[in-house]
């Protein structure tokens, strides 16, 4: 006797999480997001002098999240709204911060830096397709 499974749609209202690489909803982006930013700015304590960020704490704080929206975008390619919305920033902001971080990867203890984050993301999350970020 054959038996079938029954599946049913996720109920009303219900949050779902996409598939690994699929449409990422905003929950899901949102906890990539975090994540993103705490490895971050982790790491930035780590390197500590080695990496050319700002001295006062509040330029620095600006740093973290600039990169971070970077790394969000650029390796998990989570949308530029989905990052405003999990940052509590406009799309605009995150545009600026991805230009920003991109404009400063022509100094190679920078570059290197960013590149370092983006190898730990993707060793946390996986590349899209599976391919590696470069």
């Amino acid at each position: 006797m054959e038996t079938k499974s029954a599946v049913l749609p996720p109920a009303r209202g219900a949050l779902t999480v996409a598939e690994p690489w699929g449409p990422v909803l905003p929950v899901a982006a949102h906890l990539r997001c975090r994540v993103v930013r705490q490895l971050t700015a982790e790491m930035v304590m780590l390197v500590g002098e080695r990496v050319p960020l700002r001295r006062d704490r509040r330029r620095a704080s600006c740093h973290v999240r600039q990169i971070s929206m970077y790394v969000c975008h650029v390796v998990l390619q989570i949308s530029l709204t989905d990052i405003g919305q999990a940052f509590g920033r406009d799309r605009t902001t995150v545009s600026h911060a991805c230009n920003v971080v991109e404009d400063r990867r022509d100094d190679p203890a920078y570059d290197d830096f960013v590149s370092s984050v983006e190898r730990v993301i993707i060793s946390v999350f996986g590349a899209p397709g599976g391919r590696e970020h470069e």
